[in-house]
């Protein structure tokens, strides 16, 4: 059999499988493996994981011991039901002062990721535009590009605090554009949105016939400042669809749940296509989510347990010479990479990244998209509160004696 002859174009067609390439992840795996072979006894300090490392809230959680064991949510959710709907609407109103229609304007996806695969199959056709920010998360791009669309990767620049600048896009691919997507806070820069770039890309969304994707799961993790929904600005509802997640906010990254709320005729678009991908997160996981999405005290306190590690964390990396800052938001902290250690010496970020797993065993994230930085979680392991301060403290160490030059 020819299987390779069945393989779609999108994926490579009759190579696919056989790229030499090694995506960086895996390259971190690796470096992981190599450095416990080479150390058996060095702890691992895994700084590059993008995911809560605490369990979701308890009073979710017990709802979900409730709710799991009721006959009426052990069927289909399909496009989901009332009550995490108005929960989600209760959320906007008591974050943001956002005031949405639970009936038509949101609606549950089982979490950010397969909405935003989805999403192109609802707007995009071959030969259309599709602008995406970079560094960043390519979910959306990839499957824009499945179907034939063109992706245009809109730098996130230090110079101009890691937001998109917009009086550089080519007016021409504006009007072929469809979809915009923005990701704020952001991954990974930590960067937050300020409204008056918020209402700039309104008016180029409105004066192109754009609509604009706006990735949120960090939107309750910001430091020194308001937390804030491009859906309060002016104008926002009418070419906005934004994506919140349970995920980040309140630890639930398995539970798989999220919501996309905004425009109606962006949210009944995604919600068609949704219908025809999919049957709907199980009630019980939607009914449980209602127990603390609008729960301020829940989200503060996850907020809180992140603030307190990203603090130490810029001070660590500031007394070994990174120029380390905190960030707006997000859990993540991104900063220049070390140009060398010792006598070795980095072409990029990558090299920095892979030389301090394997020597120091330090794991972190390298993104070279514009320019030579690296991206500290923080959601590292540890065994609570007192146990945060040995990690870092180690990392302190660790990162004294690698002798980082920038």
């Amino acid at each position: 059999m020819n299987h390779e002859a069945l393989f779609a174009d999108r994926i490579g067609g009759t190579q696919f499988g056989k790229s030499t390439e090694i995506y960086k992840f895996e390259k971190i795996k690796r470096a992981k493996a190599k450095a416990r072979a080479q150390q058996p006894d060095l702890e691992i300090l895994d700084f590059g994981v993008g995911e809560p490392d605490q369990m979701a809230p308890a009073p979710i959680r017990e709802a979900l011991k409730v709710e799991c064991d009721k006959p009426e949510n052990r069927g289909y959710a399909d496009n989901g039901g009332p009550e995490f709907k108005a929960a989600a609407a209760t959320y906007m109103k008591e974050f943001f002062g956002v005031e949405l229609d639970p009936a038509t304007e949101i609606n549950h996806s089982i979490g950010t990721k397969p909405a935003l695969a989805m999403l192109p199959l609802a707007f995009v056709n071959p030969g259309d535009v599709v602008f995406q920010t970079v560094p960043g998360y390519p979910v959306m791009a990839t499957h824009s590009k499945y179907l034939g669309a063109q992706v245009v990767d809109i730098p996130l620049l230090e110079e101009n605090a890691f937001l998109p600048d917009l009086s550089k896009i080519d007016p021409a691919l504006a009007d072929r554009c469809k979809l915009f997507y923005i990701n704020y806070p952001n991954n990974p820069t930590g960067a937050v949105a300020t409204p008056a770039f918020y209402d700039e890309l309104i008016a180029l969304a409105k004066k192109h016939n754009i609509l604009i994707i706006q990735d949120a799961p960090y939107s309750t993790l910001v430091y020194d400042g308001e937390r804030t929904s491009l859906l309060q600005r002016p104008g926002a509802k009418e070419c906005t669809l934004e994506l919140h997640s349970m995920s980040k906010a309140y630890n639930m990254t398995g539970w798989r749940l999220a919501f996309f709320c905004g425009a109606s005729w962006a949210v009944n678009a995604l919600a068609t296509v949704k219908d025809n991908c999919d049957s709907g997160q199980f009630k019980a996981i939607q009914k449980a989510a209602c127990a603390g999405i609008a729960d301020k005290s829940l989200a503060d306190g996850i907020r809180d347990h992140y603030e307190k590690r990203l603090r130490r964390l810029v001070e660590i990396l500031c007394e070994v010479g990174f120029d380390a800052k905190m960030p707006g938001g997000t859990f993540f902290l991104y900063t220049k990479a070390p140009k060398g250690a010792g006598e070795t010496t980095f072409a990029n970020a990558e090299e920095a990244s892979l030389y301090l797993i394997e020597k120091f065993g330090i794991s972190t994230v390298p993104w070279d998209n514009t320019g030579p930085f690296i991206r500290f979680g923080a959601v590292f392991e540890s065994a609570g509160d007192e146990d945060d301060e040995r990690v870092l403290n180690e990392l302190a160490a660790r990162l004294k004696k690698a002798d980082l030059k920038f």
